[in-house]
């Protein structure tokens, strides 16, 4: 771990492992001075444990630059993120248990797990957000939250491009719980979807694609390739699917130097955590093309997890994501407007300073008291 580790953390780093159940897990708590680190517990065969600290550090930026009262976290679970529910049960249940006294980190939903998982953490530990709204929570994939914030960056990141929403063509890879909602969104101001993709391909469709169609498709268990009509391709060609704003709402990484050239998009809306290299970013920056950071764009959902563990409503965590999410994206892009820098230069900048801040005035080193936190 120390290959990776800087000032900002990481904080803890814990592998679990109980053969009973079949469960293999890594949780890095990153950094912990402006809180308890909230992040999601994600289900994937092949992450490594430096991919999941990366995935913490986004959180613990997206929380500060949020300016909420949390650091930064991420779990992930090694298996399939399609496994039957009961032996998901079993596994998340066998890491709530194994976590129990870990009270530096607060379970959210993430790629592979949903409410119904979060509520199995809640009947464990209780140390838990995005719950199913029967037991008291917001169900963050279910209303749309992180979608929500994504459509609120795009229309601010619009005021610096040459285009207007109403009638722009929009692309997204990872019409899952955060693409099909920015989609939802987008389209009902007039955008018009173009591209759509999930694990098994991309549909693809100039005049447009309806997006309740899409969605009902893939409430059904089927993928966006079952759509009627439209051009079939393969998952990754969506990266060159022409278009005006480009969606990763996926996995990390998807974006990078050698296929970055394909990209046909006059803007890119970062959904997914970490989904373009910072080399890629660099070859956006210098062809023109605007893209809004990860951690401001697609900080909805952790806006919406933090109001839902302080007791907010559903109503109060929206008016909150608008409001975090468009005075973020309107801050970093002037910033790396007037400075002549990268947007997630200036992202990052926004958010460190106010971790630094919290670093001088709290003690969050390893000597402090875990409990006072929650």
């Amino acid at each position: 771990m120390f290959k990776f580790a800087d000032e900002l953390g990481p904080f803890k780093i814990i592998h679990v492992y109980e053969p009973s159940v079949g469960l293999k897990a890594v949780l890095v708590v990153d950094n912990v001075a402006r809180g308890p680190a909230i992040g999601g517990v994600r289900i994937a065969p092949d992450v490594s444990t430096e991919e999941c600290f990366r995935l913490a550090r986004a959180m613990t930026l997206k929380n500060a630059a949020a300016d909420l009262s949390y650091g930064g976290g991420k779990v992930v679970i090694y298996g399939d993120p399609k496994m039957p529910l009961e032996k998901k049960s079993q596994i998340l249940r066998a890491l709530a248990s194994a976590l129990r006294y870990t009270e530096e980190y607060i379970f959210a939903p993430d790629m592979g797990t949903d409410e119904v998982c979060m509520a199995c953490i809640k009947d464990e530990i209780g140390r838990v957000v995005g719950l199913p709204c029967e037991v008291g929570g917001i169900p963050l994939d279910e209303v749309g939250a992180t979608g929500w914030g994504l459509f609120h960056a795009t229309e601010v990141a619009l005021q610096y491009c040459d285009f207007e929403l109403k009638g722009a063509r929009v692309a997204v890879q990872g019409f899952g719980a955060v693409g099909k909602h920015a989609a939802r969104f987008l389209t009902r101001k007039g955008a018009v979807l173009v591209g759509a993709a999930d694990s098994q391909g991309t549909i693809h469709d100039l005049e447009g694609l309806d997006v309740d169609t899409l969605i009902r498709l893939k409430r059904e268990g089927k993928s966006v390739l079952d759509y009627p009509g439209g051009e079939k391709l393969g998952c990754d060609e969506i990266l060159s699917v022409p278009c005006d704003i480009w969606i990763p709402a996926a996995r990390p990484d998807v974006i990078n130097e050698g296929n970055v050239h394909l990209l046909k998009a006059k803007l890119v809306v970062e959904g997914a955590n970490i989904p373009v290299t910072e080399g890629a970013e660099k070859i956006l920056y210098e062809k023109g093309i605007l893209y809004v950071p990860d951690f401001i764009a697609n900080a909805g959902g952790v806006i919406c997890a933090a109001s839902e563990y302080q007791g907010a409503t559903r109503c109060t965590a929206f008016g909150s994501i608008e409001e975090k999410v468009r005075g973020n994206t309107e801050q970093v892009l002037e910033a790396a407007k007037t400075k002549g820098i990268l947007p997630r230069e200036a992202a990052v900048e926004l958010a460190v300073k106010r971790i630094k801040r919290a670093m001088r005035y709290r003690r969050w080193s390893i000597f402090s008291s875990a409990p006072g936190f929650v």
